[in-house]
C-alpha cells in the first residue's frame, strides 16, 4: 500500500461537489457555514476547495470541486489543496478507485536532484483512508507503476542511458525471480541484432538488448517491446537545439514498457511475458550510421536509411522481428516514435495500430474505462508503396511529411509476420501543460489500458 493511503483512524471528510450537488449542499448546510462557502467564492470548479473549521478551529470538512466532472484525475487536485492530516472521501464517490488513484498521482514529485530528497521533511503529509470494499493493493499497484514510468522518463539522460535501463531491468529480475539476459556492444553484431548495433554504435554507452521473461512457460505469451533511445541527437541528421531539448524522454517506450512489467508481476498474472528493450544513444561521431547506408536487419530485410532521425524504428525493427519468432498470444510495442501522431492528436492521445480489429475493440473499450485516452490509426496498405526503396527491400522513413506516423507503423508491421495480435502504440510520454495529478513531465500512457485487457483476460 503507497504510504499516502491509510487503512483507518481519526480523519476529515471530503465531500465532493459538482455545480448541482454544490445547490443542494448549501440548501442543507447551517445558514453561518453556507454563508462561508459562498463568501470565499466557491463554485465547484475543477480543483477548488474550501476548508470549514469549527469554533474551536479544527478542521470540520473539505469542500472540493469536481467542475463538469469530465476530467477522472480531478482529485489529483486534493494533495495540493489539503492541510497536513489524514482524510477520507464523505460521501463516497461513484468511481472511488479512481478517485483515490488520482489523488495518489497528485502527490508524486521528482525531487531527485533537490538537496532535501528523502529526508522527513518530505513524507507524505496527506494522507487518504481507504475504506473496506476497494482494493487498496490494485489501486497502489498502478500508482507505483506510474511512478516508476514518470521517474526513469524524468530523469536526465546524463543518469539514464543503456547501463540504467539495464539496471531497471536488473531490478525487477530480482523482485520478482524473473530470467535476464543482455546482449552488449559488437555481440549484437554475433548474436545478429545489426540495427541495434548501427543506431548505438557512436555512442561511448554501449547499446544493448535486455531481454527479460517471467511466468509459466506454457502460460499465454505476452510479449512487451519498448523503444529505448536514451537520448536522441538526431544523429548525422542532428536536430536543431530547440527540439533536442526533451530529448530524454525518448526512452519513454521504454520506460512504458518496464512499468507495465512491473504491474503485470506484481499482480501475478497467469501469463509468461516477455520484456524485449533496445536500449541505445543516437549519438555522433566518426563511426555514426549516415543517410543513404543500408543495414542488415535480424529479419533479414536490407533497410536503406534516408534519415538517422528516424532510429527508433530500426531499434524496434530487431526487437520486434526476435520477439516475432515465439508467436505470442498479444504483441505490444510502445514508442515515442513520431512528430507526426503529435500533430494529429496531440499530447495527450496516442494513437494505436493493429491489424486485429477483436483486438482494437478490446482496446478502445480497455481505454475507455481506465480513462488511457487512446484512438486507433489506420494501417492504410495505400502507403505502403512510401516505403519503396531503389537499392535495399525497404526504405525505413519515405521522404514525404504526409502519414508519418502511419508510414512508420507500416514499416514495423514488416517485421511481424507470424503474429496475429499485434499493436504499436506512438505515445508521447509527456505532459507538456500541468493538469491535476498530472504535473509537467513524464508520463505513462496506454499501459493503464493494456494492463486492464491483460486482468480481464488472466487476472
Amino acid at each position: 500500500m503507497l504510504d499516502v493511503f491509510a487503512e483507518s483512524g481519526p480523519s476529515i471528510p471530503v465531500t465532493c461537489l459538482d455545480d448541482e450537488a454544490l445547490d443542494s449542499w448549501l440548501a442543507g448546510a447551517p445558514a453561518q457555514q453556507a454563508g462561508f462557502v459562498s463568501a470565499q467564492g466557491f463554485k465547484a470548479k475543477a480543483g477548488q476547495a474550501v476548508t470549514l473549521v469549527s469554533a474551536d478551529g479544527e478542521i470540520e470538512r473539505v469542500l472540493f470541486g469536481l467542475g463538469d466532472g469530465r476530467d477522472a484525475f480531478v482529485h489529483g487536485a486534493l494533495a495540493a489543496r489539503l492541510q497536513p492530516g489524514l482524510y477520507h472521501f464523505e460521501p463516497a464517490p461513484a468511481d472511488h478507485a479512481q478517485a483515490l488513484l488520482g489523488f495518489a498521482l497528485g502527490t508524486y514529485s521528482f525531487d531527485r536532484y533537490k538537496a532535501s530528497a528523502g529526508t522527513a521533511e518530505d513524507a507524505p503529509k496527506v494522507r487518504m483512508v481507504v475504506p473496506d470494499g476497494i482494493d487498496c493493493a490494485e489501486v497502489s499497484r498502478i500508482a507505483r507503476g506510474i511512478f516508476l514510468a514518470r521517474d526513469l522518463i524524468n530523469t536526465p539522460a546524463s543518469d539514464m542511458g543503456p547501463a540504467e535501463l539495464e539496471a531497471e531491468a536488473e531490478k525487477l529480475h530480482h523482485r520478482f525471480d524473473a530470467k535476464l539476459s543482455v546482449i552488449r556492444g559488437d555481440d549484437l553484431l554475433r548474436d545478429n541484432y545489426p540495427m541495434v548495433h548501427a543506431v548505438g554504435r557512436a555512442s561511448d554507452r554501449a547499446p544493448r538488448l535486455i531481454d527479460l521473461t517471467w511466468g509459466r512457460a506454457d502460460a499465454p505469451k505476452i510479449t512487451l517491446v519498448g523503444k529505448g533511445v536514451c537520448f536522441d541527437t538526431g544523429g548525422l541528421n542532428l536536430k536543431p537545439g530547440n527540439f533536442m531539448g526533451l530529448m530524454k524522454k525518448d526512452m519513454g517506450g521504454a520506460a512504458t514498457a518496464i512499468a507495465l512489467a512491473q504491474m503485470i508481476m506484481d499482480r501475478g498474472l497467469d501469463v509468461r511475458l516477455r520484456l524485449l528493450v533496445a536500449a541505445v544513444e543516437n549519438s555522433v561521431s566518426g563511426n555514426a550510421f549516415r543517410p543513404g547506408d543500408v543495414l542488415a536487419s535480424r529479419k533479414g530485410l536490407s533497410v536503406e536509411i534516408s534519415n538517422t532521425d528516424a532510429e527508433g524504428r530500426l531499434v524496434l525493427g530487431d526487437a520486434l522481428a526476435e520477439a516475432d519468432t515465439e508467436s505470442p498470444d498479444l504483441l505490444v510495442d510502445f514508442a515515442t516514435l513520431t512528430g507526426a501522431a503529435r500533430v494529429a492528436l496531440g499530447p495527450d492521445l496516442p494513437p494505436f495500430f493493429t491489424r486485429n480489429d477483436a483486438l482494437a475493440q478490446e482496446i478502445s473499450a480497455a481505454a475507455e474505462t481506465t480513462h488511457d485516452p487512446l484512438w486507433q490509426l489506420p494501417l492504410w496498405d495505400g502507403y505502403e508503396s512510401m516505403l519503396d526503396s531503389k537499392v535495399a527491400d525497404i526504405n525505413h522513413a519515405p521522404e514525404s511529411s504526409f502519414a508519418g506516423s502511419i508510414t512508420a507503423a507500416l514499416f514495423l508491421n514488416r517485421f511481424v509476420t507470424q503474429t496475429d495480435a499485434y499493436v504499436h502504440f506512438d505515445v508521447y510520454g509527456w505532459t507538456p501543460k500541468p493538469k491535476p495529478g498530472r504535473p509537467v513531465g513524464g508520463e505513462l500512457q496506454a499501459a493503464r489500458a493494456i494492463y486492464h485487457l491483460l486482468c480481464a483476460r488472466y487476472g
